[in-house]
């Protein structure tokens, strides 16, 4: 969807009502299911691993239903544009409040799962005194994205930006130094940006993954905890966030410290597949992310931190 059909659809429906963008939305989303085939294979072999004993038309509804519920990102996004009017609940906000209140700092890692904006918003409107940080890649030639990122910092969020070019992809230095003065930094913990960004392997649907290590070494050297932040969409602008319960990185040497990051990214991945299972459909992560099948027996457990 391009920036301007984008704009076209919003003004149009601000005129005439909601139903003219869910209508062109359902269009767009028919066309990129019918026409990429390559994406489409994508997340084909992603339901796969998600449901291994279901067969390949229950994996493809899977996939259209996936595309077509993504349209609700683009909803939500001009809704909360044109009034506000989104509903929530949550769980586990006393997590949040706890760091808050003690000035303890906390990384927020959000992920693909449901829609992150709308997580980010919640966050803000809740606590608009806190200092929110948060890291995003850029696609290149994205306007919808790039429009998004305005709507952000016009709501009042600090917003560090890294391109598929960039070899630095976060500022660190900042990241660090918001958390020691007690504030928030969020960060996408299922991304990889860059070809040459730090990453590591993790278990994830018995395959293997690459998840960044960026936020899990800013826990590590801020001394600061890690929240996972999911937010999923309910019903008609109504959604549910969860915050888990805070977990740190420590490592009594430095030579303790890939150890301790790896148990924090698996913990990371473990906690991602149970959401995961737990709201399929709305799996928005539509680039290759599933790497080579790891035998892992079923009744092997992976110890959480």
């Amino acid at each position: 969807m391009s920036g301007t059909f984008y704009r076209i659809t919003t003004t149009v429906s601000q005129k005439i009502g909601t139903w003219f963008f869910r209508i062109s939305a359902w269009f767009v989303a028919t066309g990129f299911f019918l026409f990429f085939p390559l994406r489409v294979a994508i997340s084909i072999r992603f339901y796969m691993a998600l449901f291994p004993t279901k067969s390949l038309i229950y994996t493809i509804w899977c996939v259209w239903r996936q595309y077509h519920n993504f349209t609700t990102v683009f909803l939500d996004r001009f809704l909360l544009q044109d009034d506000g009017d989104i509903n929530h609940i949550s769980r586990g906000w006393d997590h949040l409040e706890k760091a808050i209140e003690s000035k303890t700092g906390g990384i927020i890692l959000m992920s693909h799962i449901g829609n992150w904006e709308v997580a980010a918003r919640l966050l803000k409107e809740k606590r608009p005194d806190i200092p929110l940080l948060l890291f995003m890649g850029v696609r290149n030639k994205e306007q919808i994205e790039r429009m998004q990122k305005e709507s952000l910092s016009n709501s009042g969020i600090r917003i560090i930006t890294a391109d598929q070019e960039d070899g630095s992809p976060f500022n660190i230095i900042e990241g660090i130094q918001l958390l020691k003065a007690g504030g928030l930094v969020s960060i996408a913990g299922d991304m990889i940006w860059h070809p040459d960004q730090r990453a590591v392997s993790a278990n994830f649907l018995k395959h293997e993954v690459f998840l960044p290590e960026t936020p899990h070494v800013l826990a590590l050297f801020s001394g600061s905890p890690i929240f996972i932040l999911i937010t999923v969409r309910t019903g008609d602008r109504r959604y549910a966030f969860t915050v888990t319960e805070p977990y740190y990185v420590q490592a009594k040497s430095r030579s303790q410290r890939p150890s301790a990051i790896r148990a924090s990214v698996q913990n990371y991945a473990v906690i991602l597949e149970q959401m995961l299972r737990q709201h399929p459909l709305e799996w928005y992560h539509f680039r290759p992310f599933l790497g080579r099948k790891l035998f892992v027996p079923d009744d092997q457990s992976i110890n959480l931190l």
